[in-house]
């Protein structure tokens, strides 16, 4: 990650990199103070254009459209089939406005829609059931995680997701759509509901398992060459997981809340597969909090490994100052310019110094050896 991203590393630590990362984990409130409830505000743009596309299916036939209109989706709505519509960017608010119109949608819902950074929930508003999903994926270039809102409605006939942006993780539903014979194209749009809850849970296993990847190559740098780059590495690492952690932590309870529902909209068929989804998140959860305690205990290590290092250094340092200073002490002896010093008219008196100096020190050398010092 150091080699081929250096920039990270210089901005690991720097305050405003700090900030940038905070931003991830409180959102900024996009609605002004005091407004009104389900006043629709259009947040900042992530794709030039909002684009619409839809797939109608039922078992014997599947239709798509990746360029449609506003008019085109409201013709589903009536037909008996499953229609899925999907929306990629929420900055039009006018358009999300006259969708939520049309499906009856409640202001609070659209305002939730327009507002990314929401908490995952479920809620039930009688004749449509109302979703959020984060849709985390790990940016290679960047090495960091991108976060996504996924806003899903399910109702009688038709499922609506609302992204952020262009591309998702729901390639492998689309491939089952155009699938004759596939268990999707025989079932309901709740079970539409439940596969592409099911693929954004998946996903995150992919997130992981790149964060867990970084997190070995680490380990073995903090044994081997804990360099201070490393340390750097390892803050940049703990920040991704915390905003993994902050995205997908209530999706225990809002899952748990999903089993629950007696919605009519949720057949009970479809209910034994959200189970599935519910135990898959819990593993994702339960995953990410062994990862932040693994990267907090690295970071633990890396310190405790440096203070090893130091105090190595230090214990050389001291004991050759120690050695030095009766040596220092003798030399400083005879170095006083005293008339009367008997030593000094010594013929041998240097070469006795130097020998006596030398066997102090051997003597000194061989203590700390057998003390273990050396």
């Amino acid at each position: 990650m150091s080699k081929k991203h250096p920039h990270l590393i210089r901005d690991a630590l720097n305050p405003l990199h700090g900030a940038k990362v905070m931003g991830r984990l409180v959102r900024r409130a996009v609605r002004s103070p005091g407004a009104a409830p389900g006043t629709l505000v259009a947040p900042p743009p992530k794709v030039e254009r909002v684009r619409l596309r839809f797939f109608d299916y039922e078992e014997g036939r599947w239709e798509e459209n990746e360029k449609a209109t506003v008019e085109e989706c409201f013709v589903l709505k009536d037909l008996p089939t499953v229609s899925w519509i999907n929306v990629d960017g929420l900055h039009d608010v006018q358009l999300i406005e006259k969708m939520g119109t049309y499906f009856g949608l409640h202001p609070l819902v659209l305002e939730d829609i327009t507002t990314p950074g929401q908490r995952a929930k479920f809620e039930e508003y009688g004749r449509y059931l109302y979703v959020v999903l984060p849709m985390l994926a790990w940016d290679a270039e960047r090495d960091v995680v991108v976060e996504e809102q996924l806003s899903l409605v399910l109702g009688s006939n038709y499922v609506l997701t609302f992204q952020e942006r262009y591309g998702d993780v729901f390639t492998g539903v689309r491939e089952r759509i155009r699938t004759d014979g596939s268990r999707l194209r025989q079932r309901g749009p709740d079970y539409l509901a439940y596969a592409l809850m099911d693929a954004v849970v998946d996903h995150y296993y992919h997130v992981l398992e790149t964060v867990g990847d970084a997190t070995e190559r680490l380990e073995e740098r903090v044994l081997l060459d804990p360099a201070e780059e490393t340390m750097r590495e390892l803050h940049t690492l703990k920040r991704e997981i915390m905003v993994v952690r902050r995205s997908i932590w209530p999706l225990r309870e809002m899952l748990g809340t999903v089993q629950r529902s007696e919605n009519e909209l949720l057949t009970e068929r479809t209910q034994l597969f959200m189970r599935d989804v519910y135990d898959n998140a819990v593993q994702v959860i339960d995953a990410v909090e062994s990862l932040r305690d693994v990267i907090s205990g690295l970071v633990d290590l890396y310190l405790s490994t440096v203070s090893f290092r130091t105090n190595e250094v230090m214990k050389v340092l001291t004991i050759m100052a120690s050695i030095f200073i009766p040596l220092t002490f003798m030399a400083g002896i005879y170095g006083m310019n005293f008339e009367y010093m008997p030593e000094l008219a010594f013929e041998w008196g240097y070469f006795g110094l130097l020998g006596a100096m030398f066997v102090v020190g051997m003597g000194m050398v061989l203590y700390f050896r057998r003390k273990g010092w050396l």
